[in-house]
């Protein structure tokens, strides 16, 4: 890895597997018999991207539903695996993608704050020097005592953000989960992820709102189709994409 990098992402490659229809199921196997299995395809959502994030900067990734951000966050988070390609990091990482991921739903929002926390790297000492901060930041109140099943959107937003920020990684990945919950928390939200950055952290964001890019982004990545449209700062990506989202282009 080169000096002042915490991401390196060479020639990255994503292909998903999709099945055109259900061979296997009881409906076929009465009407039709056994007859042959699923064709395949291969829907090929990265075309080998590359790019680089350096220490302490922030970069979203923007472009239209399909186009790979989430691929690519869940790719640096290592919930998938590339098709070819690589991608090397330095530093904890601390992942904020899908609401409510790796929660239990029958335990209490305290039971899992460690949970979710020791999927992250922290010890239980830690975690339990971290509780009171973790719970006074999401605003759950009482509700921290109960079943996170009887949890709203908003409220898992807010468990999942408060511990993913408690973590002190050097790398922090968010995707579109700052969209969920009501304005002032939203607002919260974003003076905590400007303050991390402030600390130094790496941030990578994918996101739907121009403006969180131009308010927290140092750079943006343009992402059209698996490959990259652009990047550069965020006031030129951003323009450059929106003029091609409404046409101008």
């Amino acid at each position: 890895m080169q000096a002042g990098n915490n991401i390196e992402v060479r020639n990255l490659v994503k292909d998903f597997k999709i099945r055109s229809d259900n061979a296997f199921s009881l409906k076929r196997l009465v009407l039709f018999g056994k007859g042959r299995g699923a064709a395949c395809e291969y829907h090929n959502v990265l075309r080998g991207i590359s790019f680089d994030v350096r220490q302490g900067e922030s970069v979203a990734l923007i472009g239209r539903n399909g186009c790979g951000k989430s691929t690519t966050l869940k790719l640096l988070s290592e919930i998938i695996y590339p098709t070819s390609g690589s991608i090397e990091k330095r530093g904890r990482v601390s992942s904020l993608l899908e609401l409510g991921a790796g929660f239990h739903p029958d335990m209490s929002g305290r039971e899992n704050i460690y949970i979710n926390a020791s999927i992250f790297g922290l010890s239980k000492k830690e975690i339990d020097r971290r509780l009171d901060g973790i719970i006074d930041f999401s605003e759950l109140g009482d509700f921290i005592n109960v079943p996170v099943r009887t949890y709203s959107s908003g409220m898992y937003m807010r468990l999942a953000f408060s511990v993913a920020i408690s973590v002190d990684a050097d790398i922090l990945l968010v995707d579109e989960i700052l969209s969920v919950g009501d304005a002032s928390f939203q607002s919260k939200c974003m003076a905590k992820i400007n303050e991390i950055k402030a600390a130094g952290t790496t941030i990578v964001l994918v996101t739907h709102s121009m403006s969180q890019v131009n308010e927290v982004c140092d750079r943006a990545i343009w992402l059209n189709d698996g490959l990259i449209a652009a990047e550069g700062p965020c006031r030129e990506v951003t323009d450059q994409y929106m003029d091609f989202m409404t046409g101008r282009s």
